[in-house]
């Protein structure tokens, strides 16, 4: 055990502070370049003064790898109460006492985050931690991890100079035990496999050199080198399958490791969803070559179970075509998949071929022009259990499989108060997996099983609503997956959300309340999702406080639009249970009155044409955030109000659109013309809403901008200006 008494500093605005206490492998002292391989842990890792800590093994390589560098295997930031104002003991225990290593990362002797051996594969964790450590006590100022959770860049000019890592006391512990059989990486097993689709109307299955098979899937989203980390899990999981979307030179690692841990795959071979399949007969060609390379490549390979061919094509074409037209793309379409699946039985005729789509609507084309398919396939979400009857409807003769599946998706839940898709909760989308299931495996002889979505790391919008491991922390949903394909987690359900309240709107820049309903004992973080107001799918980290067990007061985004609310609560073992709410963010009132609404306006430039132009200065005073000023993509740009009498003024409020000014003066004048008192600068404007107090007045008061905080104009919804 390594463990350390460390209070992080306590300093007034700590943004860009970075307090560490890390264990590096000792081949790293002097050799820069062997990190991550020869592994470092982050017993304790502080950020920006938030009261939260991180908790992380690197190790690998760089970026991606087994360990998912450059975030590497972490706990997340999690809360940690009074870390600023008090002495915790942060420890690391490595136990050799399982086959399957353990890091236990604890804070005042409770656990807080594990990783195991399996988790990053055999070879790359014998390099990171089968050796000594040399300690470092580190107090940085500035770099990619503050700047990740600040979304900036820091330290800022505020920043507090002074503070101090404090360190109690450090110790090193050992102790000796039975030592067990190690951890090994199964071989790959000798030859190919014959694998056949059986029987007739209605009484379909599958089977594996001879053997019958019914496939027990998910989506594989990891990268193929990386196929070691993740093995053992799905097998821990249930899973006797995955699928990829596309089939290349890089495979050859999951097909192995799926291989030797008795695991098949469904190779995809991803085609574009928006050529001309009637005349790029050139893009046809030479996919169909690619195609048939990569299957003599891999048939004799005992990883392989089918084929298959595209992805969601016949329903994505209607975003290229419409009408007549669409209608002879989705025919021609089905006719090269026809093409294509003669080829590979060619090639293979020990392996089916089937092909995706995203609706049993794209069946009627393979039934009229692709009889060479083995069985069909589809991706369908809250619409899944429609799927037998669909089948039943279309009189269709080939049996089938669900190639996507799981909770209602974006596109299928009902909007909440608030105008934006309402994303089920954890139990909803535990729910949801189970309906799921159970109607796929409903349809006896016909369906002959599903890949669930989905088997990913992503951390993201996307990731948080389909994702059994998103961040590499265990959903609900996994284990609801595991009971289905009766597989035995090595670790126990985390915890349950049951509950979220949050406000349905909030004043920008201010804090509100947020509260949930937990089971267990956690820690927290909070995030956001921007996605309703830029279509960015990164979440962002919310600045919020914790004021009870499971109370938060959270600082509101400053850019308009709705926005969604995470709570992320860890158990300290791998799991995670995440809820999500939508807030409105809206323009906080000001005490006074705007004595620049309605009043003339004058400016540099101003976007005359282009979509939703005209943007003339006057939207900048009409009391309308939906209105804008927006100037020419260049520098210096102004606006100048003429507010009709020499007028006191308190309080200015600037509400930007998302092209925004970073550096920018504002001024006042009698005449408008000369005689310019500077009232208010910045260097570091940051965009969103802006309010701050000044004192001045004048007739005129002109905003000049003088640095662009994006490579587009300048564009304010609003020019508050108060008296």
């Amino acid at each position: 055990m390594i463990t350390a008494s460390i209070k992080q500093p306590n300093v007034s605005n700590a943004l860009g502070y970075w307090p560490a206490f890390r264990a590096y492998g000792s081949a790293y002292r002097g050799n820069l370049g062997a990190w991550p391989a020869v592994g470092e842990a982050d017993i304790m890792e502080g950020v920006n003064g938030r009261a939260q800590s991180s908790e992380t093994l690197h190790c690998g390589t760089v970026p991606g790898g087994n360990c998912g560098e450059y975030n590497g295997m972490t706990s997340g930031l999690g809360t940690c109460g009074d870390c600023q104002t008090a002495y915790h003991t942060y420890a690391e225990v490595i136990d050799r006492t399982l086959s399957d290593e353990q890091i236990r990362f604890t804070i005042d002797g409770q656990q807080v985050w594990q990783v195991r051996e399996s988790q990053v594969g055999v070879s790359t964790w014998q390099a990171a931690v089968d050796h000594g450590f040399y300690l470092v006590f580190d107090l940085a100022i500035g770099g990619g991890y503050p700047n990740t959770v600040c979304g900036c860049t820091s330290p800022s000019p505020q920043t507090s100079s002074g503070g101090v890592l404090s360190i109690g006391s450090v110790g090193v512990y050992t102790s000796t035990g039975a030592t067990p059989p190690p951890l090994t990486t199964p071989p790959v097993p000798n030859g190919g496999s014959v694998v056949k689709v059986t029987g007739g109307q209605g009484n379909w299955g599958l089977s594996v050199n001879g053997n019958p098979y019914y496939i027990k899937g998910v989506t594989f989203g990891p990268q193929s080198a990386t196929a070691d980390a993740h093995m053992q899990d799905l097998k821990e999981l249930g899973v006797n399958t995955v699928r990829t979307w596309g089939t290349d030179a890089s495979s050859q690692p999951l097909l192995d490791r799926a291989a030797a841990n008795g695991i098949k795959v469904i190779n995809g071979f991803w085609l574009n969803q928006g050529t001309d399949f009637v005349n790029d007969t050139a893009y046809e060609d030479s996919t169909l070559n690619a195609i048939v390379q990569q299957v003599n490549a891999y048939k004799n390979h005992p990883g392989v179970l089918m084929w298959d061919v595209g992805n969601e094509v016949l329903l994505t074409l209607q975003n290229t075509y419409s009408g007549t037209q669409l209608e002879t793309e989705r025919n021609a379409y089905a006719r090269y998949v026809e093409r294509v699946a003669q080829a590979i039985h060619a090639a293979d005729p020990n392996h089916p071929v089937t092909s995706t789509d995203a609706w049993t609507g794209a069946w009627p084309y393979y039934k009229a022009n692709t009889p060479s398919l083995d069985l069909y396939a589809v991706n369908s979400y809250g619409a899944v259990c429609n799927v037998k009857q669909d089948w039943i409807n279309g009189g269709y003769t080939k049996p089938y499989i669900v190639t996507e599946s799981g909770e209602a998706g974006e596109w299928e839940v009902p909007n909440d108060a608030n105008g934006v898709p309402t994303e089920p909760s954890d139990q909803q989308k535990v729910a949801g997996y189970a309906s799921a299931w159970n109607c796929i495996q409903g349809h006896t002889g016909v369906s002959l099983g599903a890949t669930l979505f989905n088997y990913g790391n992503e951390n993201d919008f996307g990731g948080i609503w389909f994702n059994l491991e998103p961040g590499g922390w265990k959903f609900p949903t996994y284990y609801q997956v595991a009971q289905s394909y009766g597989g035995t987690p090595a670790t126990p359900a985390g915890p349950v959300i049951t509950g979220m309240s949050v406000p349905q709107t909030v004043s920008a820049g201010k804090q509100f309340a947020v509260s949930v309903n937990v089971t267990g004992s956690v820690r927290y973080n909070l995030m956001y999702s921007s996605k309703y107001v830029d279509n960015n799918t990164i979440l962002r980290y919310a600045d919020f406080t914790q004021t009870g067990a499971n109370s938060f007061n959270v600082t509101a985004p400053n850019q308009l639009g709705v926005w969604k609310v995470y709570v992320y609560a860890y158990d300290g073992h791998g799991n995670v249970a995440v809820e999500t709410k939508s807030v409105n963010v809206t323009v906080p009132p000001v005490n006074g009155v705007n004595v620049a609404r309605g009043k003339p306006t004058t400016a540099s430039s101003y976007q005359a044409t282009g979509n939703g132009a005209p943007f003339p200065p006057s939207n900048a005073v009409d009391g309308n955030n939906g209105t804008r000023w927006a100037t020419d993509w260049s520098d210096p740009q102004w606006i100048q109000v003429d507010l009709g009498q020499t007028t006191a003024i308190h309080h200015i409020q600037l509400v930007w659109e998302s092209a925004y000014g970073k550096a920018y003066t504002i001024q006042v004048s009698p005449d408008g013309t000369s005689n310019w008192t500077t009232i208010h600068g910045t260097t570091t404007g940051a965009g969103g809403v802006e309010d701050f107090d000044v004192s001045g007045s004048g007739r005129f008061v002109r905003l000049t901008g003088t640095q662009r905080g994006t490579t587009y104009g300048y564009s304010l919804f609003e020019f508050g200006i108060y008296q």
